[in-house]
């Protein structure tokens, strides 16, 4: 105990109780786990923000207890409700244990990405489309220069790097305060210009797109435009129906990485980026992308490997994602249509409870995250219907939508759970709003765990905790 309370972890659990409360649950920070665990095989088929680890699904859905639950909540065979499925961990973690799921979500890219990570697939047919699509990629290739700017591109680099950001000197020197990185950094992204702009002109590339009218033709290069649509229409030609939809997450994966942006500034996107730059995050000069390749290869071969790690460990169990909005959908009927066999099991043994992250109020504009999914597959936006989008703020009327819009959804979904239902949310309240949005719903809260959030995707790597509401009927 004392080498824990003298270690980082432990240490850190002193400091943020100290700014958080005593209160903090930390059996539930998962501090335990390496990163590689809470992005275990298909929870990493594709980039989403504001998804929860799935340990902390296991933990509230396991119906074994340990040494810190000493409650059961669902056991074997129940029918689990994620209404807010976002990225589909719900669903992930209730087929590893052997339960079944019901996700929902207003976004049919979330949807897909969901039903994507939970679907069995012929995996030689998977590996047979990506590797042809690679191949006549390649042939693609070989008809632009693109391939033989980015290399000559690259030893460029190489070669200006070493002379001017040595490893590990450069970043000696500035813990030293030896050199003005953001003086430097700028002299030697405008001397690295006068090659690149050469370069560009030699090979005839085509930096920026003709027009700019929406997220593919602003964040893309005209060359890796151009790969993209090549890829996707040879993604069309699969026949096989979920070979297909698994490999067009791999496209859209791909292209994600691709954005023209800097390597600081993928997760908040400012203005595109067409030339080198000098990158802080690596302390070089770094360019932008303007092949798909690279990252196509190495999503496929991650995505085939992730599958197979899941197959090893799902369960012969149902579960299905819904596109809708929560506040209105009826579930048994949608899911007739998706899954008649399922939906009998669900509406003769009705849904044993819920486990969700609602969104937060002003923090995520889920729609836009996946703007060059939309604009690529060609699916509806629904932004209008997102509860606590960005676009809609933070202030008082976003704060009463947001109320009423939760408790819409809980009202609407209570219909199809069993009469002793548990519902478990995850959210950071820091505007109490959830003991309002209970009581709208004709539920009570019976418990909350506050639990610290360790590894979040942001920059602010401050003390930070969300709670865990439990609520029950009344």
């Amino acid at each position: 105990m004392i080498d824990y309370y003298e270690s980082y972890n432990g240490q850190r659990e002193i400091n943020w109780k100290d700014q958080l409360g005593d209160d903090l649950n930390w059996a539930l920070s998962f501090d335990q786990y390496k990163e590689a665990e809470t992005t275990k095989h298909v929870h990493r088929l594709h980039p989403y923000k504001g998804k929860f680890i799935p340990q902390l699904v296991e933990y509230f859905l396991d119906d074994h207890t340990d040494n810190f639950k000493t409650e059961i909540y669902f056991e074997k065979g129940d029918i689990v409700l994620d209404p807010f499925s976002g990225s589909g961990t719900t669903m992930v973690q209730a087929c590893e244990l052997g339960m079944n799921a019901i996700g929902i979500d207003v976004s049919a890219f979330n949807s897909l990405i969901g039903n994507c990570k939970i679907t069995e697939y012929d995996l030689t047919d998977v590996q047979k489309e990506t590797n042809r699509i690679t191949q006549a990629l390649k042939v693609f290739l070989t008809n632009s220069h693109t391939i033989e700017f980015e290399t000559k591109l690259l030893q460029e680099l190489y070669d200006f790097n070493n002379k001017y950001f040595p490893v590990p000197d450069y970043k000696y020197r500035l813990r030293q305060g030896e050199i003005d990185e953001k003086k430097y950094g700028a002299e030697k992204e405008k001397e690295f210009l006068l090659t690149y702009n050469s370069l560009v002109k030699q090979y005839n590339i085509k930096l920026r797109q003709d027009k700019a009218g929406n997220f593919l033709d602003k964040w893309y290069s005209q060359h890796v435009r151009e790969e993209i649509e090549f890829a996707f229409d040879e993604i069309k030609k699969i026949k096989n129906t979920n070979t297909k939809k698994i490999i067009s997450i791999i496209l859209s994966r791909t292209i994600r990485s691709c954005r023209a942006t800097t390597h600081a500034d993928l997760a908040t996107l400012f203005e595109p980026v067409t030339s080198t730059y000098y990158c802080a995050k690596h302390g070089k000069i770094c360019k932008p992308l303007f092949s798909i390749l690279k990252w196509w290869e190495t999503y496929s071969k991650d995505t085939i490997k992730r599958i197979s790690q899941f197959n090893k460990l799902r369960t012969q169990t149902f579960q299905f994602c819904l596109t809708g909005d929560s506040r209105t959908i009826n579930i048994i009927e949608e899911l007739k249509k998706k899954n008649p066999a399922f939906s009998e099991i669900a509406e003769s043994k009705k849904i044993k409870g819920i486990f969700s992250s609602p969104p937060y109020v002003g923090l995520i504009d889920y729609h836009e995250q996946h703007a060059y999914a939309y604009d690529l597959f060609g699916f509806t936006r629904k932004d209008e219907l997102e509860i606590g989008a960005l676009f809609k703020g933070k202030g008082k009327i976003a704060q009463e939508s947001y109320v009423k819009g939760i408790s819409d959804v809980l009202n609407n979904c209570k219909t199809f759970l069993v009469d002793d239902y548990d519902i478990f949310l995850v959210a950071n309240d820091k505007n109490g709003l959830y003991p309002k949005i209970a009581e709208k719903s004709g539920m009570k809260i019976v418990n909350q765990f506050k639990r610290p959030v360790l590894n979040r995707t942001e920059k602010d790597k401050g003390a930070y905790s969300e709670i865990i509401f439990h609520l029950k009927s009344k």
